[in-house]
């Protein structure tokens, strides 16, 4: 009797143990060319969103807004840079939380797709990749490089073992990884790196935890270059779908078809106008796409914010602006739009969506008018911006090769002749943008892809200062290892100019602690170039009858170009004589009751010649398609 109990309850144990693992499985279906969850078939309808690129007080806001839209998934990047900005230390705290934000996601009711590179794109800094990597100047990326895989090794060690708990199959909401990104795309082609990547996962998650795929536009070379035996093969494309899903068939011949991005809107670039999608052409494309059975996923469904340094570039040189709204069904600030709705129309064609209304757009308040108060040029704060003093080298040294990751950096040297005559200053290696400074007057601008010389006179003795912006790296393609600062010699007609003092200047360390106690000075006179300048003012007060803050957006209208702050978040980049944005949003889990405090680094030149036009506005909209001053003359 006591033997017939026991093998009951051993029999009632794995029962019960079986029951758990069926209720937690998520794998590819081969023979019913299918997902299968919990043993049932499965299509997942997902939406991108960068928990990097959303304030995290709205985390909450944004996903409930995705789930009741009718999306069951998620997709997620994980950017690399974001949380190993110096290596071996590491990030996880306040947006940077992944944990936080995946648990979220399972809260919500969500599914996760997740794609932590190592390398992501994503219109992000150097595609997610550390900018340390790039110190040395000699490694490869995205290769079997012996530099670059030790840190890969090293980055997933401290990454895979938060991610493995999050696991479908061990109760959380990750159904599908995938190994690096889009990697046909790049030139290296090194199956042997997809493959180290392939088992790196597999030792760390375990072999069958969960599905592993990869992603690839659709093209054939592409898919040659990103596929691998033993890694689920999807397609993203917009257009053609009989030939891309044709295409994903010959290398993926059984198992669900899979659109990985289905582009929503698209990206944008300084100097040109906002990119925009008709809700027409999205819901269109979607409802083919659902129609024919295949999982899909949104990218972007919101697109979210480039605060700080974090923006992007493609090749030819063109970086993207501080929004990265992407005409997405939820807007940059999270509000959703017509064609949220729209798809949603569609998605409940073919699937349950929550008996529930997508929630309302977060409140906006136009706070009006701030005058704003210089606090002094670069070189009154010099000291500050650069508390370990300059570097001396003999040539120019990178940024990188300074330990700097982003922002601004200064090359100072002495001319060491007489220049009567207007001689070249030729900067060929400019990354990106450089402010030509004599004697603290300055004298023009040098540009990356444009000429990158200044004709300029100078006496001996002469100091020469060049401030050069990073402007955010490039993260497609084969030029991803992008250096920032000056690559290479400077050359004053036939002269190599030498003997440099070179100072990272730490804007994001330095503006906090600019107190709002300074003597006020008015500005002197704006002329059409002036050195770079901080200025300073305080947001105006709450409305008596509003006691919390509200989202809002920065109005720079008669500014040129620059960096702000708030209460020392970094807003990001504006330039709003360039275009297409106009307006900087600011979320209200910045913003304090009262006394909030802006900082602006203009760079050119500032709307101050007269009392009364120093100023800013908060408004209750985005401009984020304003007229594009200078065309494509200057990026």
């Amino acid at each position: 009797m006591k033997i017939m109990m026991l093998l009951n309850i051993a029999l009632l144990v794995t029962l019960i143990n079986f029951g758990k693992c069926k209720s937690h499985s998520f794998v590819v279906n081969y023979d019913d060319n299918s997902f299968s969850k919990d043993g049932q078939p499965f299509r997942y309808i997902s939406g991108s969103i960068h928990y990097a690129r959303v304030p995290r007080g709205y985390w909450d806001d944004r996903l409930m807004k995705m789930y009741a839209t009718g999306l069951n998934a998620i997709q997620v990047y994980v950017p690399w840079n974001f949380h190993e900005r110096s290596p071996g230390r590491y990030t996880f705290e306040d947006n940077a939380d992944l944990v936080a934000f995946l648990r979220k996601a399972n809260d919500t009711g969500l599914l996760v797709i997740l794609r932590p590179g190592p390398y992501i794109c994503a219109e992000w800094d150097m595609g997610g990749l550390p900018s340390w990597l790039l110190k040395d100047g000699v490694i490869k990326l995205r290769t079997m490089d012996e530099d670059y895989i030790q840190a890969v090794d090293r980055w997933m060690g401290v990454l895979l073992p938060k991610i493995k708990p999050l696991l479908y199959s061990n109760g959380g909401p990750i159904i599908s990884i995938q190994v690096e990104n889009e990697y046909g795309s790049y030139y290296a082609c090194d199956h042997d790196y997809i493959r180290h990547l392939k088992n790196t996962f597999e030792e760390a998650l375990g072999a069958d935890a969960v599905v592993l795929f990869t992603t690839d536009g659709a093209n054939e070379k592409n898919f040659k270059c990103g596929t691998l035996q033993g890694l689920y093969a999807t397609v993203d494309f917009v257009g053609d779908i009989s030939s891309a899903f044709k295409l994903q068939r010959k290398f993926q011949p059984q198992g669900p078809l899979v659109n990985s991005e289905f582009y929503t809107g698209w990206l944008d670039h300084w100097g040109q106008n906002h990119s925009t999608v008709t809700k027409e052409k999205v819901t269109d494309f979607l409802d083919k796409i659902l129609a024919m059975g295949a999982s899909v996923n949104m990218y972007m469904f919101e697109g979210g914010t480039n605060f700080g340094f974090w923006n992007g570039a493609n090749t030819v040189y063109s970086p993207q602006p501080t929004s990265y709204d992407y005409d997405a069904p939820l807007t940059e600030a999270g509000d959703p739009t017509d064609k949220l709705m729209a798809i949603r129309n569609i998605i409940k064609k073919y699937a349950k969506v929550p008996l529930i209304p997508v929630p309302p757009a977060t409140q906006k308040l136009a706070y009006g008018q701030s005058t704003m108060t210089k606090v002094g040029s670069l070189y009154d704060v010099l000291d500050k911006l650069t508390p370990y003093g300059p570097i001396k080298s003999n040539y120019p040294i990178t940024m990188e090769a300074m330990q700097q990751s982003f922002g601004f950096i200064m090359y100072r040297t002495t001319i060491a002749i007489n220049v009567t005559k207007a001689t070249l200053l030729d900067i060929p290696g400019i990354r990106d943008r450089g402010y030509i400074i004599i004697n603290q007057v300055p004298v023009g601008i040098v540009v990356r892809n444009k000429p990158t010389g200044l004709n300029i006179t100078a006496s001996k003795g002469d100091i020469l200062d060049i401030v050069v912006e990073n402007q955010g790296r490039i993260n497609f393609g084969e030029t991803i290892a992008d250096m920032k600062g000056i690559v290479g010699n400077i050359t004053l007609g036939d002269t190599i100019l030498e003997g440099f003092q070179i100072y990272s200047l730490q804007l994001d360390e330095f503006v906090p602690k600019i107190s709002q106690k300074f003597e006020l000075t008015w500005p002197s006179p704006q002329t059409q170039l002036n050195v770079p300048t901080l200025y300073s003012g305080t947001m105006p007060a709450l409305p008596p009858d509003i006691t919390e803050p509200r989202d809002t957006f920065l109005k720079v209208s008669g500014w040129t170009k620059g960096q702000a702050y708030i209460n020392g978040f970094n807003l990001g980049r504006y330039w709003p004589v360039e275009g297409p944005q106009v307006t900087l949003y600011v979320p209200a889990t910045i913003l304090k009751r009262t006394e909030n405090f802006i900082v602006l680094f203009e760079l050119e030149s500032a709307p101050c010649s007269t009392e009364g036009s120093c100023t800013i506005e908060f408004i209750d909209q985005p401009i984020l398609n304003g007229t594009v001053a200078r065309g494509h003359k200057i990026l």
